[in-house]
């Protein structure tokens, strides 16, 4: 039997570990964490010093019954878990389950999986750092404080069923903020004045120089009287200024700064980015992916220096030693680096490549030299005005670590310069104008934020650390308050007024503004649990209160501060906050009132329902007048109008007689339809139920009778991966059918058109999509796991999905549990309840209806 245990938190690592040592050694996975605070009531006694109480999840039971064993009969445990915090506790928390001597305890860590680094580990182990335990301590028991006693007040006093926490709530604050700054900003425009002149090169050849006028101009009026006066000008090159310049390259990557890049350059999320790093570093091929460190080790150093003269030449190479500017620096990390820099690319799937080649030209590239250039500024007067025109070039001289790598931006909002090659110029060198422009540009709102930028954000706030950036922002987004959404542009009109030919003109064009890819927007419930706390609990989400809090966790990591002092000082004044809360505070409910429904004279509003966003008709103190609509998609509370709220209560529509039946169009739980008679159709996307002509009606019905019944007759696409692919119809309208699992078809998709390649493109990015809805997987069967939908969580098991109680927090079911509700056994299951709610009868069939 091998004297050695050794002890990580994935297989992944184990297996990699394991590559690197002898028979001696045995390597084994906690899969994660072991333990955590009990699921009844808070998991901390409160009157006892805030003492956590630890429970082992149902799930890792047999794992720690297996660890026990090889740990009984082992000399010496060694506990490899990651170096941070959350990695410190989880070797404690093994320790005193697995009731671990002192004297056989060895902790090791180590920044990369590579045999080098294991060896070096095991010749320097230590004991646990209890700072650092007490800091994820500090950190899970306050977290658990305040999403514990916040969620009930949300419950009673905006809708059951919510939750909040300390860092996500301060997120979603940042987003509301910025989506409430968008919406209020006031455009500006102003008119860009550029000109394009004639040079000619030695050889009499003509070339164009760009240029833009030194300052812009404030209204179309004062841009026809300066091209008036510039019509019929001589123009001269009057300056020719050359100054050399260069270009450093960028530290290499901090969780935070790949984070962005990986969104700016790759397309990836933040949790996308992280799930693909862990996989890269528990495979040995990069450094630990949890750090705000930019130093490399002397190693590695040497070892990039190596890569960059033998590809590259010496002349490229230049070693640098980065320092860390932020002071919240957890622990002594290197940045995140390849393991091996003499290897460019790597074996693995399409994303891992991508990921780690961004990591090894970014780390490499922070060791080459600085690209030297010359810069040249070009300035151009005229004979009838002070005005003066501006080009600017650039020309590389030394390309340096340019070669490899240029770091992205965010600024959205900034107009990139145009530098290009200049022709040859001498001062005082006569010029042609071939045309001047005067063109309309408006002024933008700050950029709405991208998962990228918000983790910039909060890394500028002190908010958060490395390890909590990418749950945060999945957190924010799993639970309502903040959807990433694509925003199609508005059309805006634009003026240019243009000199050429000797005719000023001024015409009127239009384009696309306004457009959003990937970009982050609050919920209409988001914001008003945003409001509410924001009134409420002002301490909680105020940014600098919450960067407090987190220096007190790096203080106690430190060893400088006792965890219970600060969690005393915390919550009892917070705690204070709840109860007066929950006494006198009113219900929120985002109501705005819009106005007077001038047929009936009733008051229109609109708030949030038990179903969501909704618009109401009421007259005052008669309930039975009441009417509901839900809004649409794309409508908010805070800036839906009169106009569009009274649109909505036209549903349903009667369309008129077919076939002496009437054709009704209304929207229903899952979307707009047709009703004829008795049966109905599906609308496609193309249609608005509010416009549907009757014709269009007959066409769509008649084209449903003529088209084959899918249900009846499926379609066999063929085989992929030794698996029938089949298109069919359900009750929910068209889908795919593979392995067992059915994956929608779009309705902007003909499902008879479907082909075997569109088919399995389709699957693929259900697949992907279907990832990101993930709650919870379990270890006992990868087949088995709990996921958000539309119509609420769900469990995935043995190729069928299976709806979770309402009012069960998945988070918290066990794989013993989950098995038992999939199979139906519903009453010997206990499960947490996210809240309890009074049931209401309904005053009328309307309001049933409508709130149907």
């Amino acid at each position: 039997m091998a004297e050695n245990l050794v002890i990580v938190e994935s297989p992944a690592k184990a297996k990699t570990i394991e590559g690197f040592l002898g028979r001696e050694f045995v390597v084994k996975s906690s899969y994660g964490h072991v333990r955590d605070l009990v699921k009844a009531d808070k998991g901390v006694d409160i009157e006892n010093n805030f003492e956590p109480q630890y429970e082992i999840s149902n799930d890792k039971k047999e794992i720690i019954s297996d660890l026990k064993k090889h740990a009984a009969k082992a000399k010496w445990v060694w506990l490899a878990t990651d170096e941070d915090r959350e990695g410190e506790a989880i070797s404690w928390h093994l320790s005193e389950i697995l009731k671990l001597k002192r004297d056989v305890i060895r902790r090791i860590v180590f920044h990369e999986i590579t045999k080098k680094a294991i060896e070096t580990a095991l010749k320097n182990p230590r004991n646990v750092d209890k700072h650092l335990v007490n800091a994820q301590q500090a950190r899970r028991v306050l977290d658990r404080l305040v999403g514990f006693e916040l969620s009930p007040i949300l419950w009673k006093k905006v809708k059951p069923g919510l939750s909040a926490g300390r860092v996500q709530s301060v997120a979603v604050r940042l987003i509301v903020e910025r989506e409430r700054e968008y919406e209020q900003y006031q455009s500006s425009s102003s008119y860009k004045v550029t000109g394009t002149f004639l040079v000619y090169d030695e050889k009499g050849f003509p070339k164009f120089l760009k240029t833009e006028l030194e300052k812009r101009l404030p209204s179309e009026e004062s841009a026809i009287q300066l091209l008036s006066k510039l019509n019929g000008a001589s123009f001269t090159i009057s300056d020719l200024e050359k100054k050399p310049g260069k270009k450093s390259p960028s530290a290499p990557f901090t969780t935070s700064t790949l984070q962005q890049e990986a969104s700016r350059k790759l397309g990836f999320s933040v949790a996308q980015t992280m799930s693909i790093a862990q996989r890269l570093y528990e495979n040995g091929k990069i450094t630990y992916m949890r750090t705000d460190s930019v130093n490399l080790s002397e190693e590695a150093i040497s070892s990039a220096k190596k890569e960059i003269t033998s590809a590259f030449g010496g002349e490229y190479s230049n070693p640098q030693r980065y320092k860390t500017r932020s002071a919240s620096a957890q622990e002594a990390h290197e940045a995140i680096r390849p393991t091996y820099f003499n290897h460019s690319s790597i074996d693995g799937d399409q994303a891992e490549k991508r990921l780690y080649e961004l990591i090894w030209k970014r780390a490499i590239a922070s060791q080459m030299s600085d690209a030297q250039i010359e810069r040249t500024l070009v300035t151009i007067s005229n004979d009838k005005t002070d005005n003066k025109f501006i080009a600017t070039g650039e020309v590389i001289l030394f390309d340096g670590f340019l070669r490899v790598y240029l770091e992205s931006t965010d600024d959205e909002n900034s107009e990139k310069s145009e530098n290009y090659l200049l022709p040859q110029l001498t001062k005082g060198q006569q010029t042609d104008m071939d045309f001047i422009e005067a063109r309309q540009r408006f002024s933008n709102p700050p950029p709405r934020y991208t998962e990228a930028s918000l983790v910039k954000k909060l890394e500028e706030l002190g908010i958060g650390r490395p390890s909590t950036y990418a749950p945060t922002i999945s957190t924010i987004q799993k639970r309502g308050y903040v959807a990433k959404e694509d925003r199609p542009g508005k059309i805006r009109s634009y003026k240019v007024v243009t000199l050429k030919d000797n005719k000023v003109t001024s015409i009127e064009k239009t384009e696309i503004a306004g457009s959003e890819k990937a970009k982050l927007f609050p919920t209409d419930i988001g914001s008003v649990v945003n409001d509410f706390l924001v009134q409420n609990f002002e301490q909680i989400l105020d940014y600098n209160f919450t960067a407090f809090v987190e220096k007190g966790f790096d203080k106690i990591a430190e060893g400088e501060l006792e965890w219970r002092e600060m969690l005393k000082k915390f919550y009892f004044p917070f705690h204070k906050t709840v109860v007066q809360t929950e006494k006198t505070a009113e219900r929120a409910s985002g109501e705005r009132i819009l106005g007077k429904d001038p047929e009936s004279g009733k008051t229109v509003s609109v708030r949030i329902g038990r179903y969501g966003p909704m618009a109401q008709k009421k007259r005052e103190d008669d309930d039975e007048s009441l009417e509901y609509a839900s809004l649409r998609r794309g409508q908010r509370l805070e800036t839906i109008t009169l106009e569009e709220a009274l649109s909505l209560f036209k549903l349903p529509r009667n369309l008129g007689q077919f076939e002496d039946l009437d054709l009704m169009v209304a929207i229903g739980r899952y979307g707009p339809y047709i009703r004829h008679g008795d049966t109905f159709y599906s609308l496609p996307a193309s249609d608005d139920p509010f416009e549907i002509s009757f014709e269009r009606a007959i066409q769509i019905i008649e084209e449903k009778r003529l088209t084959p019944d899918l249900a009846r007759t499926p379609r066999n696409l063929g085989v992929f991966e030794g698996l029938q692919v089949i298109v069919s119809s359900g009750r929910f309208g068209p889908y795919i059918k593979y392995d067992g699992k059915f994956y929608s078809i779009s309705r902007k998709e003909d499902p008879w058109k479907i082909e075997l390649e569109r088919a399995i493109e389709i699957i693929n990015e259900k697949k992907q999509a279907l990832e990101k809805n993930v709650i919870k997987e379990f270890e006992e069967n990868k087949k088995v796991r709990i996921l958000k939908g539309r119509f609420g969580p769900y469990i995935e098991f043995e190729n069928k999905n299976v709806k979770i109680p309402a009012g069960t927090e998945p988070s918290s079911l066990t794989y013993e549990q989950v098995v038992k509700l999939a199979k139906g056994d519903k009453k010997k299951t206990p499960v947490k309840k996210a809240g309890t709610m009074k049931k209401t009868v309904r005053k009328t069939t309307r309001k049933k209806k409508a709130q149907e």
